[in-house]
């Protein structure tokens, strides 16, 4: 369990951190359903491909394409 602090700031827990792959500067979306406040964590694109075996190549020109693409479907609905 954790409090509202100042601000209405809320900390998780490291623990849940370590489950849900949650890095510091991730980006959230929340929103609100009936009484609840769901988080929806977006790890940065860089950094989950720093994270992630890798198993092919790619240029820095198709990345940015892909990062646009992906970015444009999590935040155009």
């Amino acid at each position: 369990m954790s409090k509202v602090g100042k601000k209405g700031a809320i900390y998780i827990p490291k623990r849940i951190c370590e489950q849900l792959g949650i890095s510091e500067e991730d980006k959230v979306l929340m929103r609100v359903e009936g009484n609840k406040l769901v988080l929806e964590f977006i790890p940065d694109p860089l950094s989950l491909a720093v994270k992630i075996d890798k198993w092919t190549k790619t240029t820095v020109k198709e990345f940015e394409r892909e990062s646009e693409e992906e970015q444009n479907e999590l935040f155009s609905s």
